[in-house]
């Protein structure tokens, strides 16, 4: 399998595989074309000998600057080393990857005048396992991702430092070392190829791109966690009707109903205390559907805004066929070369944001349906303290519900980084979009909230021990829905009860259930489980 890179059909799911899964990636012929034509306009553009911004100017404040004919590859490669000044920890090697597939996507739009060879170089690495090392942090969303493309960039002109794998071993090595080692010669930059290579969006829309997968992965985890808990603590499913929510038609809340009505569907736990006096449950299991499908609205408009972003061209400035071009704009009667914004994050950083609150809510109603199990003063008779086989002995499932609580106050406590704004470069760069923060910041809320849903699913496999000895219900095993069994046999399947082992750490159980949730083991139980409902249904 290979992701094809043709600047138009790039989506999250493709760069999670480039990214995490090492599928390497093509670009067609129809994008080479694109990108060769683009070249061949800033060709023109030289030959004219007319100014033009990123390609024979100064950048930023420095735009006056008229630069010799002698200097413009000296010019591009400076560009890179200058701005290779970034801080922090060093990015992930799914971070890097994603990086690089979306660099690339963005290059053979055809707007960015590089040459193939800068194209072949990204994807020699990309398939070849030359990941540049790259700093987190120093981009501030405008003029793009500036300093982590430079670090990423600086590897292709035989600069900064890479690590490389090559024959099951992973070894860090210099740029040139790591070009050396794919059989690669460090590039000299033509005009324009330098600012080409790291102006733009693609830290941001990497990391994004990541989000989004994992979060629509995790919020299908919390509405099992949800549903189980619900059964758990004989809650009832009819606020998962669809009367109610047809009524109220929001996607994400019609989609997160429809999945618990799945779910537990042909529960005997939720037919043995259909009819009991319980009138209303608490909010966190009643508005499960409204909540949960709230955070999945979120996350639908940020995957809305990372499919556009990953197929634009996001650089400054962006080269045209003249006749194009309605605006006035440098260049010669066959290129138009016009300086823009689209380099600006603020399309992803608002949307990031917003997912980040959603991720807080998700792991606050999660963290209360946690304490609606062990917390004796509101848990269910059935159930003991805190989930403990022999309670004030033994402790049970009591800490975990601190540790929800920690991860969530950590997750509330991230600031609103895309609300923020210090102008730079002497003040011509003076609105920033600060939206690679705003990425960071939602892989942490990604963290922590999933630790959160992976603790409500092990408590809500522990309290199903206890469904059969519930005083509402019928005496006798039980079963639960057969969405919600299939979740509880494989949380226990990692996960073993407290009655085997007594008080023991639950930092690997709660672990293990996160690895379940991120690798997307859990969601092919629940799908290979309710599918084999749906035939059994209509046989």
């Amino acid at each position: 399998m290979t992701v094809s890179l043709d600047g138009e059909s790039l989506t999250p799911e493709d760069v999670v595989t480039v990214a995490r899964e090492d599928v390497p990636v093509t670009v067609p012929d129809s994008a080479r074309e694109r990108v060769r034509e683009s070249r061949q306009r800033v060709e023109r553009v030289l030959e004219s000998e007319e100014p033009v911004y990123g390609i024979n100017t100064g950048f930023g404040e420095l735009v006056d600057e008229r630069i010799p004919p002698e200097d413009l590859q000296r010019l591009q490669h400076n560009l890179l080393c200058s701005h290779a000044t970034g801080a922090g920890r060093e990015l992930a090697r799914e971070a890097v990857r994603a990086t690089m597939v979306a660099r690339i996507n963005a290059l053979v739009t055809g707007y960015s005048g590089v040459r193939e060879a800068v194209i072949d170089h990204l994807v020699g690495c990309c398939n070849e396992g030359v990941h540049p090392v790259v700093k987190s942090r120093g981009s501030l969303g405008a003029s793009g991702d500036l300093a982590p493309l430079a670090h990423m960039a600086l590897v292709l002109v035989g600069e900064g430092e890479a690590i490389v794998e090559t024959d099951a071993q992973e070894r860090r090595l210099s740029g040139d070392e790591a070009l050396a080692e794919i059989g690669l010669e460090p590039l000299s930059l033509a005009p324009k190829e330098g600012l080409a290579l790291i102006n733009g969006t693609q830290l941001t829309v990497g990391l994004a791109s990541l989000a989004v997968v994992d979060a629509e992965r995790l919020v299908r985890a919390a509405d099992a966690a949800g549903a189980l808990t619900t059964e758990t603590t004989l809650a009832t499913t009819a606020t998962a009707d669809s009367a109610i929510h047809d009524v109220r038609p929001h996607t994400g809340q019609q989609e997160s109903a429809a999945f618990v009505r799945r779910l537990t569907a042909d529960s005997e736990v939720v037919e043995a205390h259909r009819n009991c006096d319980r009138v209303q449950d608490a909010y966190s299991l009643r508005c499960l559907p409204q909540v949960h499908g709230a955070v999945r609205d979120a996350v639908a408009h940020l995957r809305e805004g990372v499919e556009i972003e990953l197929n634009s061209a996001t650089d400054n400035p962006l080269v045209f066929a003249a006749d194009r071009v309605d605006e006035r704009a440098s260049g010669t009667d066959n290129a138009a070369v016009l300086s823009g914004g689209n380099f600006h994050g603020a399309p992803l950083a608002l949307r990031l944001e917003y997912v980040r609150l959603a991720l807080a809510d998700l792991a606050a109603i999660s963290e209360r349906r946690i304490d609606r199990m062990l917390n004796p003063n509101i848990q269910e008779p059935h159930l003991p303290p805190f989930l403990a086989v022999d309670s004030g002995v033994e402790s049970g499932y009591m800490i975990a519900q601190y540790t929800a609580a920690s991860l969530l106050n950590e997750i509330r406590a991230l600031g609103a980084a895309s609300t923020d704004n210090v102008p730079v470069s002497g003040g011509q760069e003076d609105h920033v979009s600060m939206s690679a923060q705003s990425a960071l910041q939602v892989q942490t809320a990604l963290e922590n909230a999933t630790w959160v849903v992976a603790a409500e699913l092990c408590c809500g496999a522990e309290a199903a021990e206890y469904v059969d000895t519930a005083s509402d219900i019928e005496p006798g095993p039980l079963t639960l829905g057969s969405g919600t069994e299939a979740v509880c046999d494989l949380v226990r399947d990692v996960v073993p009860p407290l009655s085997e082992t007594g008080d023991r750490p639950l930092h690997d159980d709660i672990g293990r259930v996160v690895d379940l949730i991120e690798a997307g083991l859990l969601e092919e139980q629940l799908v290979a489980t309710l599918e084999r409902d749906d035939e059994d249904r209509s046989a």
